[in-house]
């Protein structure tokens, strides 16, 4: 759904996503966090909350809040607490989740992206540390239920935006920068077929003007489809219920991807529900400005930081610059493709265009093209030398692609294009003399789009060019072709 007006409602949409932090251990004892290892094997005695145990704060999940702090522009607290969150869940050892509430580790922030090249920020309010809990089974018991403990006391950064957002696209492109942004700075691994990156969609319906609706929180969306899909059915199912006289009520819902639906789940909690109070185990977490400023001094260029580059050291468009820089290897295949051809534009259009496309295509990521940058610099380099046209060099560019286990060096990369450009016959005509035959002979037989071009009507000299591409069979420049044509016709 686009960014307007719905039915005559406007959609408000905030986030809150939990990044599970890259540490190998749990945020408040050593146990590991791999995934995927048997259930409750790694939950030790203070993830199970035995009498008598203490949590202990990881330093590291500290240090990684640090980071997305700094990467995000946020405030960060010189002083937090951690409390308790109290509610009862059968995967919940302790009946309650060590959290912050009044006084988080990150205070504000913005994250910029852009929408169908159309510039967008939504502001943070927090991003605070808490621990994970443990699984619920429901589909390997038949009538009962199994707990895993695995995932209890992971780390978690639960990151908390203002209802800035207007349709699901802007939504997921916001989600989609954030999750570049934690991969990117390496403080989660992004995957969220494991659970280590899931958003809950808070959403609302008003009519333009009017105080924010009632909101719905959808729970655990862990694809970027399913997202939009849940989104898109929620914003639906509420302008209906409200059309036809219902009041929203305010509720937790889950998203059936089978169904295309969202089902309450229920009703919404606030935070007087939890009965935050200061965790007695756990002192306040100091955090000294000296180690605010070590962690920046490590960290890698940020990409906002990469793209602000681009755009001066390449002359890129600021679009492009965002969107070259979507993650560390498609920043690094860009730049190394541009110094290579010395044509920064060139290489950003075909990146973004025929590049993306067959990555698409094939669903493959780029860090696992098959057609290596020297390569590409090299095609993109015979186009700018006008050795080959666009629309053939994409035809090169599709055998590069199926070409990729050839074990030729990159050191010969340009003998490599040229050979495929020799053996289909794809050299653009540079002859002059015989392109002007194939113009005369073009002007010949069609004097009725000559007559119709020297009438005012431009659109018959493109007739005329494709009709010369056509004769000299995609071999003739089109721009020297249309000069040329210019000059004869007057």
């Amino acid at each position: 759904m686009t960014n307007k007006l719905i039915q005559g409602y406007e959609v408000v949409i905030g986030f809150e996503t939990h990044a599970q932090l890259s540490t190998q251990s749990k945020i408040f004892s050593r146990a590991s966090t791999t995934f995927g290892a048997e259930p409750n094997t790694q939950a030790c005695a203070v993830d199970l909350a035995l009498p008598g145990t203490l949590p202990v704060m990881n330093k590291g999940a500290v240090e990684r809040a640090i980071q997305f702090g700094l990467a995000i522009g946020s405030t960060i607290s010189e002083r937090s607490i951690f409390a308790r969150k109290n509610y009862f869940y059968p995967d919940l050892p302790k009946g309650y989740q060590i959290s912050q509430f009044e006084i988080p580790v990150v205070v504000g922030g913005v994250i910029e992206f852009f929408l169908n090249e159309e510039k967008k920020s939504v502001r943070l309010v927090r991003a605070h540390l808490e621990e994970d809990a443990g699984k619920s089974l429901h589909e390997d018991f038949i009538g009962q239920t199994g707990i895993d403990l695995n995932r209890a006391g992971t780390p978690l950064l639960e990151i908390v935006t203002e209802p800035d957002m207007r349709s699901s696209e802007e939504a997921v492109a916001y989600a989609k920068e954030l999750h570049k942004i934690v991969t990117w700075i390496g403080i989660c691994d992004g995957n969220m077929q494991e659970g280590s990156f899931r958003c809950d969609a808070n959403v609302s319906v008003r009519k333009p003007g009017a105080e924010l609706g009632t909101r719905r929180e959808i729970k655990n969306l862990n694809s970027f489809k399913n997202m939009q899909q849940a989104m898109d059915y929620e914003i639906r199912w509420q302008i209906e219920q409200i059309e036809d006289g219902y009041a929203i009520q305010q509720a937790t819902v889950l998203f059936d991807p089978d169904t295309g639906e969202t089902r309450s789940m229920r009703s919404k909690e606030d935070a007087a529900d939890y009965r935050y109070f200061p965790d007695p185990d756990l002192p306040p977490l100091a955090i000294a400005p000296e180690w605010v400023e070590r962690v920046r001094s490590e960290m890698t260029e940020l990409p906002r930081v990469m793209a602000t580059r681009f755009v001066a050291d390449y002359g890129l468009p600021e679009y492009d610059a965002t969107t070259l820089t979507q993650s560390k290897a498609f920043a690094a295949y860009f730049e190394a493709t541009a110094k290579a051809c010395g044509q920064p534009k060139l290489a950003s259009n075909w990146i973004m265009g025929e590049v993306s496309r067959l990555l698409r295509h094939f669903d493959i990521s780029i860090e696992t093209i098959p057609v290596s940058s020297a390569r590409l610099a090299a095609l993109i380099q015979r186009v700018h030398e006008g050795t080959i046209s666009n629309n053939a060099a994409k035809q090169v560019f599709e055998l590069l692609w199926n070409a990729s286990g050839d074990n030729i060096a990159d050191e010969d990369a340009l003998s490599i294009v040229d050979s495929i450009i020799e053996f289909k016959g794809l050299r653009q005509m540079n002859d002059t003399s015989a392109l002007e035959k194939i113009i005369d002979a073009v002007i010949t037989a069609n004097p009725k789009n000559v007559e119709e071009y020297r009438a005012g009507n431009s659109k018959a000299l493109n007739a005329l060019v494709g009709q010369i591409m056509k004769g000299s069979q995609g071999k003739a420049n089109p721009q020297q072709a249309g000069d040329l044509l210019r000059s004869k016709l007057g």
